[in-house]
């Protein structure tokens, strides 16, 4: 049987975009990249995994916040170049400004108008020194 990551096409850099969307609502809640060896984890250890290109190393979800993603399903598109993970967000909260979403912001009137709120303050959720995972 093929390997299941082996069915993926990574991107020159070895990474796939991963779309975090509410299990039940559908909402979306972030993108991030995976690498290989975060899928793999993600789905052996039922909880969003992420690569962070910033800091070059694995990212669990939640590891600063405590706003684990556990995960209830994993979908690959078409292309094969894209995965969706439906999830349930600990806490409520997916973004690192400390709103429910990353995508808060409506282009409206040739402007980026901000339509969600702050649901905790992320100086609340974050130690000193972090700004975000």
């Amino acid at each position: 049987m093929k390997d299941w990551l082996e069915e993926i096409h990574w991107n020159a850099e070895g990474l796939v975009p991963a779309i975090a969307q509410d299990h039940k609502t559908g909402r979306v809640l972030m993108m991030a990249w995976m690498n290989r060896e975060a899928l793999a984890l993600t789905v052996a250890e039922n909880r969003a995994i992420y690569w962070s290109r910033s800091r070059a190393k694995l990212w669990r979800k939640g590891e600063e916040s405590g706003h684990v993603q556990q995960l209830h399903e994993l979908r690959l598109d078409c292309d094969a170049d894209v995965v969706i993970l439906l999830v349930e967000q600990l806490g409520g909260i997916a973004c690192h400004t400390g709103r429910e979403s990353c995508f808060y912001r409506v282009y409206e009137n040739g402007g980026w108008k901000t339509v969600d709120p702050v649901l905790k303050d992320p100086h609340a959720i974050y130690a000193a020194g972090h700004s975000h995972e």
